[in-house]
């Protein structure tokens, strides 16, 4: 009996205690953008299922290239940014004080799509790969992956960028012979004759759909900070769990047709972290290839570039909010 008594008033100081949190006025918090990529799903469900205002956080999204949105995270102008992995390049090229604190999946979501002529990665010797730029990193990983394969990725094939729009059309129009493409170009692109050469995800092990912030935001903030990343934790385990309400928040967000959406789901859902962080193995691949395109000599120490502390969270199957002390 003194069990259950203990058991009620706990749970109802802890109700109390998110309910006084949740009346408070909310610290808005700006997350920068390029695209409303699948992956960021996460961000507005994280809105939408009241997430954020428990912890006493407003989200609002702006869109704008890596640069200009790294510039504005050390400006203060925004929050976070989702250009984690440009992030890390300015880590390593000149100590940029930021840091990647959440890692959306741990595979990365780029396909090698190829003309229907291409039936291996050797076929593709001398021909040209589209991509989201010659100094990408989707296009170091290639570079690398290639050489897996017995191919010099720096000769054997010729990196073009014909730019962020046209890696599809360049692809379906014969300019390029495959071109590396995200998870929504290449649902397109397969079903208008192209062909899968390669998922990246199962060649390399990187993370994908990282975010970042700046040290300063870390120092002055820590409890904004940990309740953007508990927030945005429970957004990524409702996305590995709740397969219609994820794909009905993908299609709102994205935009894009839910057929699509429902593809895109089934075949990345389990790509989804359950604590939005990668392991240190990973970690470390990250900052090996930013190294080659920093072009820097040193690989930069994980703990200079990301803040991922230890996040255990209970999944509540029961429900948002429901008592299970």
């Amino acid at each position: 009996m003194l069990v259950k008594f203990f058991s009620f008033f706990l749970c109802f100081a802890i109700s109390l205690g998110i309910s006084a949190r949740v009346g408070l006025s909310q610290e808005t918090v700006t997350v920068a953008l390029t695209s409303k990529a699948f992956q960021y799903t996460i961000l507005p469900i994280a809105q939408d299922r009241g997430y954020l205002k428990e912890e006493g956080i407003e989200l609002k999204l702006v869109y704008m290239q890596n640069a200009p949105g790294l510039q504005a995270l050390t400006a203060g102008n925004v929050q976070f940014s989702g250009s984690g992995s440009s992030a890390l390049v300015a880590i390593s090229k000149g100590g940029a004080p930021f840091k990647t604190v959440i890692a959306a999946n741990d595979q990365v979501l780029q396909w090698v799509v190829v003309r229907p002529d291409i039936s291996s990665i050797k076929d593709l010797k001398g021909k040209k790969v589209g991509t989201t730029g010659v100094a990408s990193i989707a296009a170091f990983m290639f570079r690398n992956i290639m050489g897996k394969y017995g191919m010099d990725g720096n000769k054997d094939v010729v990196f073009v960028d014909p730019g962020p729009v046209n890696r599809l059309p360049s692809l379906l129009s014969g300019a390029v012979d495959a071109a590396i493409l995200s998870p929504e170009e290449r649902y397109a692109a397969i079903d208008q004759g192209m062909k899968d050469l390669m998922f990246m995800g199962k060649e390399v092990k990187n993370s994908w759909g990282t975010i970042a912030t700046s040290d300063r935001f870390i120092k002055e903030q820590p409890k904004v900070m940990a309740g953007f990343a508990r927030a945005v934790v429970k957004a990524l385990r409702f996305v590995r769990h709740n397969r219609e309400g994820a794909i009905a928040a993908a299609t709102k967000f994205t935009e894009l047709d839910n057929a699509l959406v429902i593809r895109m789901y089934d075949d990345i859902a389990k790509t989804f972290t359950a604590n939005g962080v990668v392991d240190e193995e990973a970690q470390r691949n990250d900052l090996a290839i930013v190294r080659e395109i920093a072009g820097v000599s040193e690989v930069v120490p994980i703990q200079r570039a990301y803040d991922v502390r230890k996040r255990e969270y209970e999944i509540r199957p029961a429900g948002r909010g429901k008592c299970t002390v």
